[in-house]
């Protein structure tokens, strides 16, 4: 998924503004939920409202990402190390600040604010020292392949206005400027020995290959205009297509066409051999920073990988009993390789028979969700095939809906060939992508009357392992009865263990990407091109895939802890309103969250 506070935690978050300047500002919200309120309450509603204004400003694209769409003619220059450094300047004002409102009487609500505050301030100065800035690309995440995406207007940037077609062409006006950084950053990365692997550069040329074309008509960033709507008058359509046009053939084409050829002749050359981030100068300090981000625990690598494994024989044990149900008597650990070579799995013809399955499953969901939770989101879900750009190295994931209740959460499926579609995963791909995971929890968050940083942010670990946890619900549910279900089930959360044990043996442990592909191949049955695509994730987003199994595992404890401390007291949705009430918490604060719950309900 593509999370606001993620992209601010992961890339360093830079603003030229300065502190005063944003208190002097107008306070954007406060919880009007709250009858009386203290004047320190209110100086931490204003703080925390100017630090989300200060992100905002300065990652716009990531506020677009998060549903917030007030800055969505503005691209944001976080790489630029300039303007990195007086934004850690920035941070650490705003830190100080938080730390003397820290000592004064404060409501619970505030209390919580200022708790959440320092967290995030403090997880983001943790990475002061590295050199995110000089990593700005990649096969996962780059800029000019978002503002690509963006250009059906069909994802987080709307594009069906005027206003919003001039928004995205001045988007697109300030991309050159970006390209330009990107590439002097890389070649000082080139000279550290801050590079990406050799593998990585060769799979992200591709996609800056296909973004350069002969002419404006040909290019993906003119699909504006080939959509242009029938409803603009005839100046506004002629003035636009002049001006995206004149954009595309003078500056931006050359400027892709730039990007491109540094990064075949110039940067893949300087790549390195070595796969994990521990193969870069301070990258051993830099992962354990990472890992304490994305599990939000002070858990080593070490311990993580531990973890991994035994849930990855955990789960395999419950393969023994399931693998003759579904006519499988073999090893248990050869189970997802049998499944793999069954064609009975793998029935669709068509792109729209996969949606049209993911449409009847959510209908079903529909029906079965309220009994679980006392609260649903009021943003509807709707299912889309991702955009062919990206098919060859997405995967299925979800966007939030516009807070403004003008676009609805989406969830994209990535189908590149529908015969090799395999329907057992489905089920549990839904739950997590679509209903009851990210979209409980990430719509409702912005549904809540909640300041913007918490609104429109979150954490990886509650996030995914939210998503990862809702994907259980579905035993609750009955949608495991089928033997194929319930292996599609378990078999994704053997993925999420099995990325534990490959995530931390690339960072730390110094294993290759071969290996950590023959691993994936040999534990979950995957094909060398499955296998090697979700280890280039791995690689280029280290640590990001730690956060679904150790979040989901702690959910899943506290649930059980709740269930043995209540008794016949205990209430799934009530709980469920617990974990989801307050928005995403590091998981330290949603543990003593729930145990006040659990207090509270004897």
């Amino acid at each position: 998924m593509s999370l606001f506070s993620l992209r601010l935690l992961l890339a360093a978050l830079l603003v030229t503004v300065t502190l005063s300047d944003l208190m002097a500002a107008p306070a954007v919200i406060v919880d009007s939920t709250v009858a009386t309120t203290s004047r320190f309450d209110l100086q931490v509603d204003r703080l925390a409202s100017q630090y989300y204004l200060a992100q905002a400003r300065f990652d716009p694209l990531g506020a677009t990402g998060s549903g917030d769409n007030r800055f969505d003619d503005q691209l944001g220059m976080t790489i630029d190390p300039v303007m990195r450094a007086r934004h850690f300047a920035l941070l650490h004002q705003f830190q100080t600040t938080l730390h003397k409102l820290a000592q004064t009487t404060l409501s619970p609500r505030a209390r919580l604010n200022v708790d959440l505050l320092d967290y995030e301030l403090a997880d983001a100065l943790n990475f002061e020292r590295f050199p995110v800035h000089l990593l700005p690309i990649n096969q996962m995440d780059s800029m000019p392949v978002t503002l690509a995406n963006y250009a059906s207007g069909q994802g987080s940037q709307p594009l069906s206005t005027p206003t919003q077609y001039r928004a995205y062409l001045s988007r697109l006006k300030a991309l050159p400027a970006w390209i330009d950084q990107a590439i002097v950053n890389m070649r000082s990365g080139i000279e550290r020995g801050v590079v990406l692997p050799r593998a990585l550069v060769v799979s992200a040329l591709p996609q800056f290959r296909q973004l350069i074309s002969g002419s404006a008509d040909d290019s993906v960033f003119y699909t504006p205009i080939r959509n242009l709507p029938a409803n603009f008058s005839r100046d506004e359509q002629r003035s636009l297509t002049k001006a995206y046009r004149g954009l595309i053939d003078q500056r931006l084409t050359p400027s892709l066409a730039k990007l491109a050829n540094f990064l075949e002749n110039e940067y893949l050359p300087a790549a390195r051999s070595s796969s994990g981030w521990d193969g870069m100068p301070d990258g051993a300090a830099w992962y354990l920073a990472t890992v304490a981000q994305q599990t939000t625990t002070s858990l080593t690598p070490e311990q993580i990988h531990a973890t991994g494994l035994s849930e990855v024989a955990r789960i395999q044990t419950l393969f023994a009993t399931l693998g003759p149900a579904m006519g499988y008597t073999g090893a248990a650990a050869g189970l997802p390789v049998w499944v793999q070579a069954q064609d009975r799995f793998r029935s669709f013809a068509s792109e729209q028979e996969i949606l049209d399955s993911y449409r009847k499953l959510d209908a079903i969901l529909q029906a079965r969700l309220p009994a679980l939770f006392s609260t649903l989101p009021k943003s509807v879900l709707e299912i889309r095939p991702e955009p062919e750009l990206t098919r060859m190295t997405a995967s299925d994931h979800y966007t939030p809906p516009a807070a403004d209740g003008s676009r609805p959460g989406v969830f994209w499926a990535v189908v590149n060939d529908p015969r090799q579609y395999s329907s057992v995963g489905m089920t549990t791909l839904f739950l997590h992508e679509g209903l009851p995971g990210h979209h409980f929890q990430i719509a409702r968050a912005q549904e809540r009357t909640l300041p913007d940083f918490r609104k429109f942010g979150g954490n990886n670990a509650y996030v995914e392992g939210w998503a990862l946890y809702a994907e259980t619900l579905g035993k609750d549910m009955g949608l495991f009865d089928r033997p194929e279900a319930y292996f599609g089930h378990l078999n994704d959360e053997l993925l999420r263990a099995a990325r534990l044990v490959v995530d931390t043996g690339l960072h730390s442990k110094g294993w290759t990407r071969e290996q950590a592909i023959q691993y994936l191949r040999d534990t979950l049955g995957y094909d060398e091109a499955t296998a090697r695509s979700a280890i280039e994730r791995y690689m280029a987003w280290p640590g990001q895939a730690l956060g679904y199994k150790i979040g989901s595992l702690k959910i899943m404890a506290l649930r059980q802890r709740a269930q043995v401390a209540l008794g016949e007291k205990f209430s799934l949705p009530a709980f469920h309103e617990t974990v989801l009430g307050d928005g995403a918490l590091p998981l330290i604060l949603l543990e003593a969250k729930v145990d006040r719950w659990i207090d509270a309900s004897r």
